[in-house]
Formats: structure tokens, sequence, C-alpha cells
């Protein structure tokens, strides 16, 4: 055998494994379940490889059948779980931050909902020299921009913690009426995410998107901010996909579903 041939050799077991990250990448939770076409189309994967693959990963657990389809082995779950075990949730969600600041050259933060107010737990600054004033531990009002508009959107009871008195108006572009408050909460949920301009701050952009537990509780908001300047509604739209990724990633670190999610049995 020659040197060349005993080098490809030694790769083969790499590019299978490569092969296989590819296969389970392919699934999300917006698509738990896939069908061989589907797998073959998101890996551009012959067809004969991904066959064979699909094969052996169910029969060693790590896909089951799901109907005409093949889903996340239950197994994967068991050896998922000691990896966050004894692990702050921030300190595992914390590092995608970073990874989209890099993609959007843009400001990325994690809130939580403190009262009548978003509190920010994590934060990867822009590098550019015209920025949003963010910072940790940096409080802001929920009913003015993306994030808290996440917030207010899967955390029942925080909507019925404000009164109308309480919409200070920030901006020309805050929203202190309740009604009209309600209306773009609910837009929000039902798009899976918001995109807001100067309620905060004039000049200013956000979107975000939330991050759930294994209960389907909201744990934070996701959220890119920048001056509109760099962040026009164009440039926040074609964020969306990034950002989904994103929250989804945080979610599947944590062990999290999506509202209206179920889990399934152990087989």
């Amino acid at each position: 055998m020659s040197k060349a041939e005993t080098t490809a050799k030694k790769q083969n077991p790499l590019l299978v494994l490569g092969k296989i990250s590819a296969i389970l990448d392919s699934f999300s939770l917006r698509q738990p379940v896939m069908t061989l076409s589907d797998i073959r189309q998101s890996t551009q994967l012959p067809v004969s490889t991904v066959q064979r693959l699909v094969a052996n990963l169910v029969e060693q657990g790590f896909l089951d059948r799901d109907g005409d389809g093949y889903r996340i082995g239950m197994k994967m779950a068991y050896w998922a779980a000691p990896a966050t075990r004894g692990k702050e949730v921030l300190d595992v969600i914390s590092p995608s931050l970073p990874e989209l600041r890099d993609f959007t050259g843009e400001t990325t933060c994690l809130f939580r909902a403190e009262q009548q107010y978003r509190v920010c737990v994590g934060i990867a600054e822009t590098r550019h020299a015209l920025r949003r004033e963010m910072h940790l531990g940096a409080l802001a009002p929920l009913h003015a921009g993306s994030a808290g508009r996440v917030l207010l959107a899967w955390k029942p009871g925080l909507m019925q913690s404000l009164v109308a008195s309480s919409l200070e108006s920030l901006t020309e572009s805050t929203i202190t009426g309740m009604a009209e408050l309600k209306s773009a909460v609910d837009q929000t949920r039902a798009d899976g995410f918001a995109i807001t301009t100067g309620e905060r701050e004039s000049g200013a952009s956000g979107l975000s998107a939330p991050v759930f537990d294994s209960a389907a509780g909201l744990v934070a908001a996701v959220t890119i901010s920048g001056p509109t300047l760099r962040m026009t509604r164009q440039v926040c739209e074609s964020w969306i996909e990034p950002l989904l990724e994103t929250a989804e990633r945080m979610t599947r670190l944590i062990g999290g579903r999506f509202p209206g999610e179920t889990h399934r049995p152990a087989a």
C-alpha cells in the first residue's frame, strides 16, 4: 500500500464522522422529523451514502424511526444530559453570543425579565466605534424594544404587571397604550421574533427571539442591537434566520423545547 493510500485510509473515519455530523445537524426543533429525501437535500450527500449511514445510525440508536421519517434518537438525550449537569443555564448559552456578534457585526445580548424591566444578563459587544450603550446588569423598560416584546410574549403574567400609567414615552416611537402594546406582543408571538426601531432610543434598532427550557418556559430573549444607520429594516429582516438559529441552538443546548411541543416517552 502506497503512502498516499495509507493516509487516505487513516482519514476515512474522519470523513465518515463529518458525514454523520452533517446528517445529525440536519435536524432542528423546527424540523425534528426528516425523511431520507430531506436529509439528502440538507446534506447534499449521495443517496446511497445517506441510506447507508441513516440505517447505521438507527441501528446504533442515534436516530429513531418516526413513521416514514427519522428523528434524533433518545440515546442522544441520555448522553447529552451529563454535558450540562451542574452548569448554570447562562454559562451554557452565553458562548453562542460571540458567534452571532461576529456574523452580524453588532452587539448581541441576553435579557431576562425583572419586575417591569428587562435586565441584560449576557453580552458580546460590537467592535464598531459607533454602538448602542449596553452592559451587564443594564435595565430597560419592558414595554420598549424588541427584547421586552419577546419577554412579554412568552412570559405569562408580565403584561398584567404593566399598567397604562407605567408605559413611559422614551422616544416618539415608544408604545404607550396598552391596547397597541398587546397587539404588538400578539404579533411577536405569532411571528416568533420581534423587530423594533427607535422605541427605547432614537436611531437604534433591535431584533430579538426567545430561548426556552425543557418545560417550554421562557429562559431569556436573545437580541441583536445597533444603530439604525447600520441596522435598517431590510438588514434586520436578513438576520431573522441567523437569530432564530442561534435561539434554537441555545434552546437545544439546555434540553429545551418550543411551546406546544411534547416530549416523546422513551421506548
